[in-house]
This record gives C-alpha cells, structure tokens and sequence, in this order.
C-alpha cells in the first residue's frame, strides 16, 4: 500500500520575532488550505493511504472535511506534548509504518524534529516558520504530487532525494541535540524565549548551510562564502569586533538576520569545515541555540564541542522529482473522447 506521512507544526510561524522584526505571522487557517491542496494532490496521483500527526488545532483534519477523497487518512497514535517531541515521535511511528515518504509543515525546528525520528524516508518539507533555509516555499499542490510520486515508486527515488548534512552538539563528550542548518552560541544565559535576532549577543555560529538569499544566522557565513545544502563542508564564524592576534582581520558584512532586518555583523574570524570535523567552542557560560532556537544553558566547567556531519534526513529535490516525473512519462494518461 502506497502510504505518505503528514507532519504539520500547528506553533509554526509564529515566534517572538514577530514582536522584534518585520516576520509574517503563518495562521493555522493558511496551513489547513496547503494540507487541502497536498492531500488534493495525493488523492489524485494515486496514494492509498495518508498517516498524520495529531495536533491540537486539528490542521489536518480540517483539511479533510468536505474534500471527498479516495484515500484513507488515519491519525498516527502517539502521546502529545504540544511541542517538538510530538514532531519526532510522530516521524519515528510514520517510519515504522513504513511510509513512503513524509510531509512536512513547519519551518527549521520542525524539521529537525522530524529528522531525529524519521530514519531514511525522504522529507518533502514546506516552509511555514520563520527564517527558513531547510525548508522550501512550495506549492502544496506540487509537493503533494513530489510525495506521491516517491510513495508509489513512479521515480527513481536515489536519483531525486540527496542526504543533507546534520551538526552534532556534544556536551562533556555526550551527544546533547542535532541541527540542520546552526548551531550558535549566545551570551544569553538562559533559554528565555528561545529565538534568536540579535546578532550582537551571540559569540560563535557553525553552520551546516550559509546562504546568501535566506534570512536568519545562514545569512551571515553565506555573505561571506555561499554554502548550498549538498556542498561537502559547513563553516565556523567568529562573531566579534577581532584584534591582532587573530589571523584575519576583523570584518563586518551586511546581513539579514531577519525578515526586513539588515544589519551590519561584526566578524572576527572564519573558516570552512570539512565533514567529520569537530569544532571546541569557547569555555564560558552560554545557551547554545539549534536551527536559531535556544536550546542548551551551558556552565563554565562544561566542554562543548560541535561536529559537521553528512547523517542527515533524506530530502527530496521536488523540481528534480518532477522532471524525472516528465521524462519518464508517468503522468501522462489517455485522451478520453466524449461518445
């Protein structure tokens, strides 16, 4: 039975930096219109059954009433907590389902959730968060058929999905959380709100992506050398205003840490990473953020180490999907003449 996972982070989109940048706020009413187009999309290319996470919006079941579809859509059973283990648990039942592949709403935190539980099934991941660079702006429509199209095998699904990279962070020596696209440390001591915009407070960023045309930490190393997500290295940023005993000199770049946000960024130092690389971060008290949210209250006995990975979620590459899709010819059908 050709099966698809939904995930869909109703908390999405909706973070204090709406309160200190320009950021849009994404309504629950908006993701339960993209999961109507997405299951439209299913419900036609042929998938038998859709597994989804519960939520207490209801997205995707307000998505189903009154579209009349084919398919069978179930609830996963999974204990709710209304924060990101629901994501992983979730990820980690739609596995052991064996899904074909796995829908996801939801911005950067989200999607490492779901990375934490969802092994080797291909993400097809729609962005509804705040400074995205994992997830991209996709119509619901195409990534409904993208998904389709890998759960029913219509394509060849190593040709269209590629392994992203992951950044580890260890405390004392001990696997502590996992990021997709940073990891920074900030001179904020407590988690608090989580969310991070101000470059002026953080010390040192590692990442995994850095990319110029995004907004958010990913934006910083990408004004100083562009990183895509299948580029084999990551980068180690200095943020600071630097000194002589540096080997570079200090530089500053002007970056968009945030929706409507363009600020000058000190940089004292920086430096590419090859996979496997582990980076020591400074001894000191910190929180350490993942996918720009805190996460992490660091004490200065303790040691923190990151390493640059290709162990990753599997993603698809939904344009390459489609043009597979094309060239293979599996979307063309019959002309049915009227009689």
């Amino acid at each position: 039975m050709s099966t698809v996972g939904i995930i869909a982070n109703p908390a999405s989109g909706k973070d204090i930096r709406r309160l200190v940048t320009h950021a849009s706020v994404f309504d629950n009413h908006e993701k339960a219109h993209i999961l109507q187009r997405v299951l439209l999309a299913l419900d036609a290319i042929g998938v038998q059954q859709v597994l989804f996470m519960p939520d207490y919006y209801g997205l995707v079941d307000k998505a189903l009433d009154g579209l009349g579809l084919s398919l069978e859509a179930t609830e996963l059973h999974i204990d709710m907590y209304a924060d990101e283990r629901d994501s992983t648990e979730a990820a980690r039942c739609s596995c052991e389902s064996d899904v074909g592949c796995i829908i996801t709403l939801g911005g950067d935190g989200t999607n490492r959730a779901v990375a934490k539980g969802c092994g080797d099934v291909p993400i097809v991941a729609i962005s509804t968060g705040t400074n995205n660079v994992f997830p991209d702006m996709i119509e619901g429509t195409i990534a409904g058929l993208a998904a389709g199209l890998i759960a029913r095998k219509m394509v060849n699904v190593e040709k269209v999905t590629y392994t992203a990279k992951r950044i580890e962070v260890y405390v004392d020596g001990q696997l502590a959380e996992i990021a997709l696209i940073d990891v920074v440390a900030s001179n904020e001591l407590f988690i608090g709100s989580r969310a991070l915009w101000d470059p002026r407070r953080l010390r040192e960023i590692v990442l995994a992506r850095a990319e110029p045309n995004c907004i958010g930490m990913s934006s910083i190393g990408g004004c100083l050398h562009a990183l895509g997500p299948r580029d084999a290295q990551g980068m180690y940023v200095r943020l600071g205003q630097g000194n002589h005993h540096h080997e570079q000199a200090a530089l500053g770049v002007l970056a968009p840490v945030g929706p409507g946000l363009v600020i000058p960024v000190d940089i004292q130092s920086h430096r590419l990473l090859s996979l496997g690389e582990e980076v020591l971060l400074e001894p000191a008290a910190c929180t350490i953020a993942v996918d720009g949210e805190r996460q992490i209250e660091v004490f200065p006995e303790q040691k923190v180490s990151v390493r640059l990975t290709n162990h990753g979620p599997r993603v698809v590459d939904v344009q390459q999907c489609m043009r597979e899709a094309s060239q293979r010819g599996v979307l063309k059908m019959p002309l049915k003449r009227e009689t």
